[in-house]
């Protein structure tokens, strides 16, 4: 008995009343609090951490960098995840069924889908890649060890190789050789190889195989975690969210042993604190804040609108923002400990051998695992923990995708058979990734990851601020928080909602202007047809905001342009706490005349009923204010 009152405490039950359900019967919820805090860490700790943090900061001043990023962590990193959490908590709808706090904007939710789908196809190519490394590692011999294989080039020059015999001849040939730049096993491994890389974007060539068989798999894998919701996912990400960490700290052990890793961390951490007045470091630590923690992609809400409503997300939000961040800054230990041990093997300096991208995954840091002892094990190690970084975030980009189709339709029939829609956005994910293990696919696949999400989740994000804090109203959302958390949010987060997070994203959107530069790979530049493919899959996210603002006005009740505009912004009748136990307040179900007739009796002897309705109307309390003796129901 004292279980079952302790447990209606927490949910938000006043004491001496029923127990509140707080589970969604008909939605389902995550089957304890952990499952939600290690899915939200493994979508927010993805591959970013390991092949693009280190790299920025070593870029850009070294331990300098530590100080914008966090600044940046605080003031808008945790804020808007605070508040995406706490907004699809509070619906417990994904990233379109929360719009109906201000159906006009309904666009936003969207655009999140469109970008989740770009980000979804070509997230499990880079997992299928690091799937087919996985497998080739199985080896007594690493394939890319060696410059004495078919598809190696004369200008191949392993630092194994017999050819390079110590590390002055090395230094020597990097010093004559100016017209030719060594190239090394890993990159022709790579290049000539696995992706067997075609010279230009349109020109497509064949599938490669193994890599579509490694998509497939990655789909498999991916669909089958998925195949009962959140109830199988939720059971999964103890060993996807927790294993990398063992990972990692297993090659940071290794790492700091070898001859050098001294000289790779410093260089990884020393600060240089003149860039630290650079507008390009302070650009560059919103913006790897911003695109680490997934905001505006539309699966923090969607994970979150899992939670029990009566759930801590402010807490949640802290530990797992924070996490994501030392994740980042422990992952530059890892990295450059080895790719310290790589130049002081070479005789170069560190910039030499970092690298960042796929550039690092399957080239610079394979070929330094080439340099140990073992080294398929600590190969088979690496790959497996790319894999499960990856595999956390898509697991969340594919739920974003089911979630919000099965809320838009919203009836019984879909929701039995969500299994089916899993299955199709698999499959359909499957499909549309086929042409990224083409010999082109890597060109197709920086392009989607240059521009496909990029400046438009900065809009996306900067326009969700506007409309909650400023068409719903700030008050009206504070309230909301404080009915679910049982407290308003503190004072440093109110502040930061209203005015410091959106000027913080507006910065980063002029930032990415300003800083804007074609993109290329290597020395391959991008055509100017293929650009305009990636600004136009920019704009295709940005586009579903206008669009559906329009079409929502049109066909909104008014007269006259602002009748409808208000009728169009006004939240919906349907907007707010989705069970009826956590519908109190101003969310409270009014009953209306025609309901209060059903619910009438009529009694047998009509002059003691009009007695008992005389006993039953309002009295006047001690107070002076009047109550029913039958308020209770």
């Amino acid at each position: 008995m004292a279980d079952k009152c302790s447990e209606g405490l927490l949910n938000g039950a006043v004491p001496g009343e029923r127990g509140k359900q707080d589970k969604s019967v008909k939605r389902g919820n995550w089957g304890n609090q952990i499952e939600f805090v290690l899915t939200s860490v493994g979508y927010a700790v993805g591959l970013g951490n390991v092949w693009r943090f280190p790299y920025l900061c070593y870029r850009n001043g070294g331990g300098a960098f530590m100080f914008p990023y966090f600044i940046m962590l605080v003031f808008c990193g945790i804020p808007l995840f605070f508040m995406e959490l706490s907004f699809g908590q509070f619906a417990s709808q994904g990233c379109l069924g929360v719009w109906r706090v201000s159906p006009m904007f309904k666009g936003v939710g969207y655009g999140m889908m469109v970008v989740s789908t770009y980000i979804g196809i070509y997230y499990n190519v880079v997992i299928c890649i690091a799937f087919y490394y996985f497998f080739v590692s199985m080896t007594r011999v690493l394939p890319w060890t060696y410059c004495s294989n078919p598809w190696n080039t004369p200008d191949c020059a392993g630092v194994l190789d017999g050819n390079v015999s110590s590390r002055a001849a090395l230094n020597l040939t990097h010093l004559l050789n100016t017209t030719q730049k060594r190239t090394s096993p890993s990159e022709e491994y790579w290049r000539r190889y696995v992706l067997e890389l075609s010279d230009d974007i349109g020109n497509l060539g064949e599938v490669r195989l193994p890599l579509l068989g490694c998509l497939g798999v990655s789909w498999v894998v991916v669909f089958l975690c998925l195949i009962k919701g959140v109830k199988s996912s939720g059971k999964v990400v103890y060993f996807t969210a927790t294993f990398p960490y063992v990972v990692l700290t297993i090659l940071f052990v290794r790492g700091i042993t070898l001859e050098g890793a001294v000289t790779g961390i410093m260089y990884y951490l020393t600060p240089q604190w003149d860039k630290i007045l650079n507008a390009k470091v302070w650009g560059d630590a919103a913006s790897q804040i911003f695109y680490s923690l997934g905001c505006a992609w539309g699966g923090l809400i969607t994970m979150a609108s899992y939670n029990k409503f009566h759930n801590n997300c402010y807490r949640d939000s802290i530990i797992i923002s924070i996490t994501n961040c030392a994740t980042s800054v422990y992952a530059g230990f890892v990295i450059f400990s080895i790719l310290g041990f790589m130049a002081n093997h070479l005789g170069v300096d560190v910039s030499k051998v970092a690298d960042h991208g796929p550039g690092l995954a399957f080239v610079a840091y394979p070929e330094a695992l080439t340099l140990l002892p073992i080294s398929p094990l600590w190969s088979i190690l690496f790959f497996f923990m790319l894999i499960l970084l990856g595999l956390g975030t898509q697991f969340c980009l594919l739920e974003t995708l089911v979630t919000a189709i099965v809320d838009e339709v919203g009836n019984e029939w879909i929701i039995r058979r969500k299994t089916f829609v899993t299955l199709g956005v698999a499959v359909a994910g499957f499909l549309l990734g086929v042409p990224l293990t083409t010999q082109a696919g890597i060109y197709w696949l920086l392009l989607m990851d240059n521009y496909a999400a990029s400046f438009s989740l900065v809009i996306i994000s900067c326009i969700m601020c506007v409309a909650i804090m400023y068409i719903y109203g700030h008050r009206n959302y504070f309230k909301d928080i404080e009915m679910m958390l049982g407290f308003p949010p503190p004072l440093f987060f109110q502040i930061c909602w209203r005015f410091i997070s959106p000027a913080i994203i507006f910065f980063i959107l002029i930032f990415t202007v300003i800083q804007y530069r074609p993109i290329s790979y290597n020395e391959y530049v991008y055509p100017a047809w293929a650009i305009s493919i990636g600004f136009l899959m920019a704009l295709s996210s940005v586009i579903c905001i206008p669009i559906y603002a329009i079409y929502k006005v049109c066909r909104s009740e008014g007269d006259t342009l602002l009748e409808r505009l208000k009728n169009a912004t006004k939240a919906s009748k349907d907007w707010g706490p989705a069970l009826p136990e956590h519908r109190s307040g101003r969310y409270a179900p009014a009953f209306s005349p025609s309901t209060e007739s059903h619910l009438e009796v009529q009694p047998l002897q009509p002059e003691k009923g009009q007695s008992e309705a005389a006993a039953a109307s309002p009295v006047q309390g001690s107070n002076g204010s009047a109550h029913s003796q039958d308020s209770r129901l």
